[in-house]
């Protein structure tokens, strides 16, 4: 029986992202393990060794998305097969699949709850990939294709690059 075995990170829109990437990094010490600042995003780990991110931070498309919600929830499963019990669990009971994916680092199936909240399933793996990445995959394939194209951006997309610049040194 597949089982949830912890929440894993929480995403959250922004409408200043500067501001929020140094509250989380420079005030509250959290580390920039990944970011992308043109797609405006931040990835941000208490132990990035062990946890590439717990949260991640968005850059707002619309003023009309909330800022103080938290806007998706990802829990861990143990294993490749866990996600893949979850998925067609989902499926059969008529729940909106968002999308299947593999980050490289994981792989994924996000969903939304009864009211309309995004979550996502994922297992961990041992791979280390450069975010944002998020490639379709079908989750009837095998486990040994699906972990072979997920270790293929290792090589592809490069590793994580840390912070892509200082966070801001004024006092807070």
């Amino acid at each position: 029986m597949p089982q949830i075995t912890g929440l894993g990170h929480v995403g959250l829109y922004c409408s200043d992202l500067g501001t929020m990437r140094d509250f989380y990094a420079r005030v509250l010490g959290l580390t920039i393990s990944d970011e992308d600042p043109e797609r405006g995003i931040c990835f941000l780990s208490a132990a990035p060794e062990a946890e590439h991110h717990e949260l991640a931070l968005v850059r707002a498309k619309d003023p009309a998305q909330k800022t103080h919600n938290v806007q998706q929830v990802s829990f861990k499963v143990k294993s490749l097969d866990d996600v893949r019990t979850f998925y067609h669990r989902l499926r059969d009971a008529g729940v909106k699949i968002d999308r299947t994916v593999t980050h490289g680092i994981a792989c994924s199936v996000y969903f939304y709850d009864p009211e309309d909240n995004r979550i996502e399933l994922y297992y961990t793996t041992p791979y280390k990939v450069r975010q944002p990445l998020g490639e379709p995959i079908d989750l009837d394939r095998p486990d040994a294709d699906l972990l072979a194209f997920a270790r293929s951006f290792e090589e592809k997309n490069g590793p994580p690059r840390g912070a892509q610049g200082p966070t801001s040194s004024s006092s807070g």
